[in-house]
């Protein structure tokens, strides 16, 4: 049952994201920006920790999970910090994922020979 709820949700937010890109004139940049602005909100609100809770991944691996992540990460770093926590919080909580980003990327960098869009 886990599955299908991540599933649900995370395919849910994939399809909002569709229609906001058929529907408005908003860039996928813009959105990509807006489900992180919305996921550190909805974070700092205590929203999205039961929403994490209950479909798991499908509300952990899109954006507004990194964002959700920002914000945990932010709350425990003043919690500890003080003043300081505001700024180192949102990288230590994601360090890991920023790193395997950069990680894979060089990987598939190296695998794989870039060229032009001609």
């Amino acid at each position: 049952m886990h599955y299908l709820w991540a599933f649900l949700v995370g395919g849910a937010f994939c399809a909002v994201g569709q229609l906001l890109i058929d529907y408005t004139k908003l860039t996928p940049a813009r959105i990509l920006v807006a489900y992180v602005v919305i996921g550190v909100i909805l974070g700092a609100c205590g929203v999205y920790k039961p929403l994490i809770d209950f479909a798991g991944g499908g509300a952990t691996v899109p954006l507004t999970g990194f964002g959700s992540l920002l914000a945990d990460g932010v709350k425990k770093a003043v919690d500890e910090s003080g003043f300081l926590g505001i700024f180192m919080g949102g990288l230590t909580s994601s360090a890991a994922g920023i790193c395997a980003a950069l990680v894979f990327g060089f990987l598939a960098a190296l695998c794989f020979k870039s060229h032009g869009k001609n």
